[in-house]
């Protein structure tokens, strides 16, 4: 088998070519896959589901030993895909502390770092642009079809009339 990376892959139902495709994916590609869940709050007020993770965000693991502890990303790991976060270590039998590598699945991001521009920027412009959401695309293809159709009679009323 190959050991490159395939940019024509596009899904797989077989367990061995799905890790094979995490195994071998570029650097820029496991970014995307290093997003997290955000918050009921943040996603109503940024208008995003998910957000790749950065050091500084506070966050809430969901599953696992730690569930519901909260704390601050210490570091990102891209080529293994874990999360280290503060305070979230196990304790080895002769007493020293190793930080837990947690997987972006589990986690999700309460408070944002916003100290980087360009994250801020990216955020803002979503927000001020108002990216229609399911709810607004379904009102107006309603609006749409009742001003087709009002037209559609207006059309038949007046060829009527004549």
């Amino acid at each position: 088998m190959a050991e490159n990376f395939s940019k024509t892959w596009k899904k797989s139902t077989q367990a061995r070519k799905q890790h094979k495709f995490k195994h071998n994916a570029p650097l820029h590609v496991r970014q995307k896959m290093m997003h997290v869940h955000l918050s009921p709050d943040l996603r109503k007020s940024y208008g995003f589901r998910n957000l790749q993770v950065r050091k500084g965000d506070k966050i809430k693991v969901l599953s696992g030993h730690f569930k519901k502890k909260e704390g601050a990303v210490e570091r990102v790991d891209l080529k293994s895909e874990k999360v280290y976060v503060s305070g979230i270590d196990y304790i080895k039998k002769d007493g020293t502390k190793v930080p837990l590598a947690l997987h972006p699945s589990n986690l999700m991001i309460v408070e944002l770092n916003l100290g980087d521009k360009i994250r801020k920027a990216k955020l803002e412009s979503k927000k001020q642009s108002g990216k229609n959401t399911l709810k607004d695309v379904r009102d107006s293809k309603k609006v749409k079809e009742v001003k087709a159709v009002k037209t559609k009679v207006e059309n038949t009323e007046g060829k009527s009339k004549k």
